[in-house]
């Protein structure tokens, strides 16, 4: 299926993933994603408000504090959805290439904004169980 294969080359390429939203709860399911990418080779960058570290990654407040050398491909998002804009409008101005909307997050704007600046949008869709299906 030429969908599944050109997310399996997202998947590939793309291996620095700033988790917005991130829990340092071990039972959330953000915090489950982001070590399931991590035990797979992906370098997890933790965006929440508060912390110092979760999964031996110093935690930035917001997407534009973490270091321009520090190039994110994916921005994976764990928010409410009426939340999610100023996160893709943030990552728009990263140069995110990819932004993933997990499972239960539904923002028709944000994923326009994202399409019409020409990156890859995924939403309503767990980037952890995409992997485990096509890995």
């Amino acid at each position: 299926m030429l969908i599944d294969r050109n997310l399996k080359e997202t998947l590939s390429r793309c291996r620095t993933v700033a988790v917005v939203g991130i829990s340092s709860n071990i039972d959330r399911p953000s915090f489950r994603v982001a070590a399931y990418l991590q035990s797979q080779g992906y370098r997890i960058i933790p965006v929440r408000p508060d912390g110092d570290s979760i999964l031996g990654e110093k935690v930035y407040r917001n997407l534009m504090e973490i270091p321009a050398e520090i190039e994110i491909d994916v921005v994976d998002i764990f928010r409410k959805s009426e939340e999610v804009l100023p996160v893709v409008e943030e990552a728009l101005r990263r140069g995110v290439k990819v932004i993933w909307m997990q499972e239960g997050v539904l923002n028709e704007e944000a994923a326009r904004k994202g399409t019409e600046a020409g990156k890859e949008v995924f939403m309503d869709c767990c980037i952890k169980k995409e992997h485990q299906r096509l890995f």
